[in-house]
């Protein structure tokens, strides 16, 4: 008799993920230019924007090489808008899937912001490939304070991605409001200028804004004489912190009538 062997609920989840992982990639690969563009469209646009402002400061903002500078505002900023609007549409986008009793929304949610955060790692990649190629050097001095906050802004865009993917089985409209308020994201995030740039009285219209913390301290990071100053840690951990307990608390409530709509 041929011995039926049972997988834990735990290991049924983690094949249904890696197999929406694996489907998300052949999607990908049926463009013509697939994953590939993942990769090269943000490269060429760090790489322009940074000539562009390297050229109007002579090289160095706020004792950072300006390639540098642009490079962690650019890469947390699009990571952030990249894995949002992935994780909104992955409910919908594998809706036909939800008919197997083993695969869940969570499972589509994780599988594609998953992938996202693999694509800006190659990015990373590529780019530390290209700065040794040009032969400029590179400073990290705190990699694991860099890998930490990546992760944060990768939980961040999630979550709040999960909260909009929600609504939209809801109300469809919300895309249109996810659309224009994620549009200043790209200019009040830190990306051209240094929060050392604003008045300090007008710091507080700013720093509400955790990708700004994220993109400034992950500068302090690579570079301590940048400083730290007007952003907090601390306040990243517990936006980080409120956001993700909040986006699983409203799944966990609403993920059943959010399908079936």
């Amino acid at each position: 008799m041929t011995a039926v062997n049972k997988r834990s609920t735990l290991q049924v989840w983690k094949d249904v993920i890696f197999a929406i992982f694996l489907r998300e990639i052949k999607s990908k690969s049926n463009d013509k230019f697939g994953v590939a563009w993942q990769v090269v469209n943000p490269v060429a646009f760090i790489m322009m924007l940074s000539f562009l402002r390297g050229r109007l400061d002579g090289g160095e903002t706020h004792t950072i090489p300006t390639f540098f500078f642009m490079l962690y505002g650019i890469l947390l900023v699009q990571s952030f808008l990249g894995i949002l609007s992935a994780s909104a549409g992955a409910i919908k986008k594998n809706k036909p899937l939800y008919a197997f009793r083993q695969v869940q929304p969570i499972s589509s949610i994780i599988a594609i912001s998953g992938l996202e955060l693999l694509v800006k790692f190659v990015v990373v990649l590529v780019l530390l490939l290209i700065c040794y190629l040009l032969r400029l050097e590179i400073v990290i001095a705190d990699p694991l304070t860099i890998l930490g906050i990546f992760t944060k802004v990768w939980l961040i865009s999630t979550s709040i991605g999960v909260l909009f993917g929600l609504a939209t089985c809801y109300v469809p409209e919300i895309q249109k409001i996810q659309s224009l308020a994620t549009r200043p994201i790209f200019f009040i995030s830190g990306i051209f200028f240094s929060l050392q740039d604003i008045p300090r009285e007008y710091w507080s219209y700013l720093n509400w804004n955790p990708l700004l913390h994220a993109v400034e301290l992950c500068r302090y990071a690579a570079y301590p004489s940048y400083g730290n100053e007007g952003v907090s840690l601390f306040y990243l951990d517990a936006c980080t912190l409120v956001l993700t307990f909040f986006a699983l608390a409203c799944y966990h409530i609403s993920w059943k009538q959010a399908i079936s709509r």
